[in-house]
């Protein structure tokens, strides 16, 4: 086995760890029961799985063309920085909108933050 062919290797399994960690994600998606647990799967473990693919993506090319693709950095950096930030205005804006908690939640600890802050007719 030479060093080309376990990059390709290694390539490969992160495409399929990618590939099983979006499977995750949509099992989450379907069986959490509202916005808030759901938008936690979405975002965490869908930017897990592009960022495995594209980082296979990248090693596979790497080791096997001899090319350093400079889009599937950018894509791994823009990935990183934006999913987290999109999921959490997300939730924000759904919280914001009064969406309702799950049932089976027990404590909202962000209700005596967000009344407080109403309170004194300032906005964070």
């Amino acid at each position: 086995m030479n060093e080309s062919m376990i990059g390709e290797f290694i390539g490969a399994f992160l495409i399929l760890m990618g590939a099983i960690s979006s499977v995750i994600s949509v099992f989450g998606l379907i069986r959490l029961p509202d916005v808030y647990t759901r938008s936690h799967a979405a975002t965490k473990s869908s930017t897990l799985a592009v960022l495995l693919t594209l980082l296979g993506a990248f090693i596979y090319f790497w080791f096997s063309e001899h090319f350093i693709s400079v889009r599937l950095l950018l894509g791994i950096v823009f990935v990183f920085l934006t999913a987290p930030v999109a999921g959490h205005l997300i939730v924000r804006a759904a919280y914001r909108s009064k969406v309702r908690l799950a049932d089976i939640s027990s404590v909202d600890e962000l209700y005596d933050v967000i009344h407080k802050v109403d309170e004194e007719g300032t906005d964070r």
